[in-house]
C-alpha cells in the first residue's frame, strides 16, 4: 500500500474482527446477545432503584448513575460493530468517528469518577457508620454526581477540540484502524504529519481523568482495610468486607481491562490481544456489572424480583 499523504480523509476502515470471516455469524450472535444482556441488566437496575423506596440511599443512587454510564459506554461502540459484522461494511465516516471518540471518552471518564465517588461512599459507611447519613446527605450525593458529570463534560470539550484537530492532520493512504471502534490513539498512529502535541495533550487528558480517581479509590480502600483490621470479631469483619465487595470487584474489572488495553498496545501494537482487551473493556465489563451488584446484594435482588413480578402481572 502506498505511503503518500491524504489530507482530505472523510472515511476510516474499522478492521475489528474482519479476519475471522468464517466466524462472522457466530460472532454476530454472541456479541448481539451480550449487548442485549448489557442493556437489559443496566436498565433493570436503574428501574429497580427508581421504583423501590428501600433503595433510595446514596449507594444505590450512585449505582443507578454507574449503570447509566455503562449503558452509554457500550452503546457508543457495540451497535456499530454489530452493523459492520452483519453488513461486512467496515467504513466509518469522519463525523461518526469523531462522535464515537467523544462519547467513548465521556462515558469512560464518567465511569472512573463514579467509581471514585462510590469508593468514598463505602469509606464513610465503614469508617464513620454513625455519621453516615449526616455526611452522605442528599445534597452532597447530588453534588458529587453533578460534579462528576461537569468534570467529564468539561474534559470532553477539550478532548473534542483535540480530536477535531487530530482528524484534520495529514494521513497516509493507509486509513485502516485495527479496532472495532475509533480509538483515538490508533487514529493518531495513522497520521503522517507531526502529532507530538496531539499525543501529549491526549495523554494528559487521559491521565487527568483516570489517575486522580484511581488514587482516590486506593486511598479510600486503604482507610477501609485499616478500619476493618481493627474490628475484633470475625463476623464484623465479614460484614464490613461484604459491604464493599461488589464495588471492589467492579473496580478491579474496570481498571484491569483498561490497563490491559494500554499495556498490550504499548508492548505489542495492534495485536489481537489488544482487540480482545478492548472488547472486554467496552462490552464484557458493562455486562458483568449488573450481575456483580445484583447477585451480591439481597436488597437489589428483592427489588428486581418485585419489579419483574409487577411487569409480569401488568401484562
Amino acid at each position: 500500500m502506498e505511503t503518500g499523504n491524504q489530507t482530505g480523509v472523510v472515511n476510516f476502515l474499522l478492521l475489528g474482527f474482519a479476519e475471522e470471516k468464517d466466524l462472522q455469524p457466530l460472532l454476530f450472535g454472541l456479541f448481539l446477545s451480550m449487548y442485549l444482556v448489557t442493556c437489559t441488566g443496566n436498565l433493570l437496575i436503574i428501574l429497580a432503584i427508581i421504583s423501590d423506596s428501600h433503595l433510595h440511599l446514596p449507594m444505590y443512587f450512585f449505582l443507578s448513575n454507574l449503570s447509566l454510564a455503562d449503558f452509554g459506554f457500550s452503546s457508543t461502540t457495540i451497535p456499530k460493530m454489530l452493523v459492520s459484522i452483519q453488513t461486512q461494511n467496515k467504513v466509518i465516516s469522519y463525523a461518526d468517528c469523531l462522535t464515537q471518540i467523544c462519547f467513548f471518552f465521556v462515558f469512560g471518564c464518567l465511569d472512573t469518577f463514579l467509581l471514585a465517588v462510590m469508593a468514598y461512599d463505602r469509606f464513610v459507611a465503614i469508617c464513620h457508620p454513625l455519621h453516615y447519613m449526616v455526611i452522605m446527605n442528599p445534597r452532597l450525593c447530588v453534588l458529587l454526581v453533578l460534579g462528576s458529570w461537569c468534570l467529564t463534560v468539561s474534559m470532553a470539550v477539550f478532548e473534542t477540540l483535540t480530536t477535531a484537530t487530530t482528524l484534520r492532520l495529514s494521513f497516509c493512504t493507509n486509513i485502516e484502524i485495527p479496532q472495532f471502534y475509533c480509538e483515538l490513539l490508533e487514529v493518531l498512529k495513522l497520521a503522517c504529519s507531526d502529532k507530538l502535541i496531539n499525543s501529549i495533550f491526549v495523554s494528559f487528558i487521559a491521565i487527568f481523568c483516570g489517575v486522580p480517581s484511581f488514587i482516590g479509590i486506593l486511598f479510600s480502600y486503604y482507610q477501609i482495610f485499616s478500619s476493618i483490621l481493627r474490628i475484633s470479631s470475625a463476623k464484623g469483619k465479614y460484614k464490613a468486607f461484604s459491604t464493599c465487595g461488589s464495588h471492589l470487584s467492579v473496580v478491579s474489572l474496570f481498571y484491569g481491562t483498561g490497563f490491559g488495553i494500554y499495556l498490550s498496545s504499548a508492548v505489542t501494537p495492534s495485536s489481537r490481544k489488544n482487540l480482545v482487551a478492548s472488547l472486554m473493556y467496552a462490552l464484557v465489563t458493562p455486562m458483568l456489572n449488573p450481575f456483580i451488584y445484583s447477585l451480591r446484594n439481597r436488597d437489589m435482588k428483592r427489588a428486581l424480583r418485585r419489579l419483574l413480578g409487577w411487569a409480569a402481572t401488568s401484562q
